[in-house]
């Protein structure tokens, strides 16, 4: 399949999701992460505020935002930057309705850990973004273990990926931890 053909599958397939199986699967999936090494040991985590049709985020960040630094993509042009999601920060909606924080910007090469969603991911950690290359851009600028995290429909045989593809170290969903325990 091409990348398009996944996209338009995984669109379909989110639209028979519950809200009651999308809060219990992002539980499993977030409770994941946090059982994860790399996560246990890392000061700055890069996560996202949710959109309606990912693993949801926002209880994670809440939870987080007080015992580890907790960061957010924001976009700027064609790029992602870094800022700090503090406590009493607003929160502003920007391009494609995704939520940001105003805190401070954070180098990317801070970052221990990333959480990063995707619209597919393979057996092989390729990740399928919305096209825009905004994470894979980001990424390259780390030096942090990368989790995709998603739904089980999520995961497909084969991306075909390019090489300004970024591969993710693991990939959690909820059937399954797959990946090395880092």
């Amino acid at each position: 399949m091409t990348k398009q053909q996944i996209r338009t599958l995984i669109k379909e397939r989110k639209k028979l999701l519950s809200e009651t199986d999308s809060h219990k699967e992002s539980a499993l999936v977030m409770g994941s992460i946090e059982k994860t090494k790399a996560f246990k040991n890392a000061d700055a985590v890069l996560v996202y505020w949710s959109l309606p049709d990912e693993i949801r985020t926002v209880e994670f960040l809440e939870k987080w935002r007080d015992r580890k630094r907790i960061c957010l993509p924001v976009m700027k042009g064609k790029e992602l930057l870094i800022k700090q999601y503090l406590r009493g920060c607003v929160i502003n909606k920007a391009n494609y309705g995704i939520s940001e924080p105003d805190g401070p910007l954070i180098d990317p090469s801070e970052i221990d850990f990333a959480v990063i969603p995707g619209v597919a991911f393979d057996k092989n950690n390729n990740r399928l973004g919305r096209g825009k290359g905004f994470y894979d851009r980001l990424l390259k600028q780390m030096d942090a273990v990368k989790a995709g995290v998603c739904y089980g429909f999520q995961i497909v045989d084969e991306i075909p990926a390019e090489p300004h593809d970024v591969k993710m170290d693991l990939v959690i969903y909820p059937e399954i931890f797959r990946g090395v325990d880092i």
